[in-house]
């Protein structure tokens, strides 16, 4: 091959690369919604002791101090999934919490809401999957620490 001659990039790995990057995007995107929706809609009503938040805290029998827990680990979560090292472990945990509230959405509150849940796990088990890699680099990281 000459210097004046150019590699020959085949046209579907451009392609793909292309859907790739688009894919990672829209990813990336859906972690951003996620986070303003754990730390605003979900978090802030029960860190500033909204009163709906109060009154459900009180009917599951957890009290105040169970809604800032919930509170914490939401605004946590949140930011987690922002952070490269812990995106996926922070999708897991958010699942599991999300699990929780879906029990107790059917045994408190007769399923009253129990589907958005069940339709928050969805992108964060995508999320974990998708970038499932980033547990081996905080798995590096502890270990570099420790």
């Amino acid at each position: 091959m000459s210097e004046t001659t150019a590699p020959v990039v085949p046209v579907t790995s451009v392609a793909s690369a292309a859907r790739g990057r688009r894919a990672q995007i829209a990813l990336r995107t859906v972690q951003v919604l996620l986070a303003l929706f754990y730390g605003i809609a979900s978090a802030l009503p029960k860190l500033i002791a909204n009163s709906y938040a109060v009154d459900s805290f009180e009917k599951i029998g957890w009290g105040s101090t169970g809604m800032y827990v919930i509170g914490v680990l939401e605004l946590a979560g949140g930011v987690a999934l922002l952070v490269p090292v812990l995106q996926s472990v922070a999708a897991v945990a958010l699942s599991a919490l999300m699990l929780g509230a879906f029990i107790v959405q059917v045994a408190v509150f007769n399923g009253e809401n129990a589907a958005t849940p069940l339709i928050l796990i969805v992108p964060l088990v995508l999320i974990a999957w998708v970038r499932r890699d980033s547990i081996k680099d905080l798995l590096n990281l502890v270990r570099r620490r420790a």
